[in-house]
């Protein structure tokens, strides 16, 4: 099950049927709460849940798990038209953009992240999936297992990442503004740094 594909289509078709995330819960029976948590891939639905959404946006169940016949060899696209993803409700002035929301069976999710100043520190995490980042504006300081191993990173910078490395990502001091970009390999759906 792609879970970011499945989010993303949720969204999507809410979208273009001009439906608010609160119609949507309304409509199939589940909070509000749950259908963000839905559309930006925080759960992992149950076969029953989806089809209730899928009911509530009057959509075959089906559509959450067709793949076209043949494999898009290639598409193109461009960073300013990534899907909006939205994490921890903006609690840490981070904002995430898909790229390659649209591909099915993709091996990479790459996505635009912008960091904003917030009061809120995040803690560090670690991921199942590989991580390249570079950094395309601003400066940061990229934190590896502790504080104490700090990076500070401008524009052109990049870091590479294993699975299962801890790490967190703070805009440096006198910067009020940085945009990434971070491709994971596909064994992790979720978009954390």
């Amino acid at each position: 099950m792609d879970l970011l594909r499945i989010a993303q289509l949720v969204r999507q078709t809410r979208k273009q049927q001009g439906m608010t995330v609160e119609a949507l819960a309304d409509k199939s029976g589940f909070s509000k709460t749950y259908v963000s948590r839905l559309e930006n891939f925080r759960i992992t639905p149950s076969i029953k849940s989806l089809s209730k959404i899928a009911d509530a946006l009057g959509i075959q169940m089906s559509t959450f798990f067709e793949t076209s016949s043949e494999p898009t060899q290639y598409m193109t696209g461009h960073l300013d038209e990534g899907e909006e993803i939205e994490r921890n409700g903006g609690k840490y002035g981070i904002k995430y953009h898909a790229l390659a929301f649209n591909k099915p069976e993709r091996k990479l999710n790459p996505f635009v992240v912008e960091y904003h100043r917030s009061d809120e520190k995040r803690g560090f995490l670690a991921h199942d999936s590989e991580e390249f980042f570079v950094l395309l504006e601003g400066e940061l300081e990229f934190l590896v297992y502790d504080d104490e191993n700090c990076t500070l990173m401008s524009s052109g910078q990049t870091f590479y990442l294993s699975d299962g490395v801890p790490h967190r990502v703070q805009l440096a001091e006198g910067c009020d503004y940085a945009k990434a970009l971070i491709v994971y390999s596909k064994e992790d759906a979720k978009v954390e740094s």
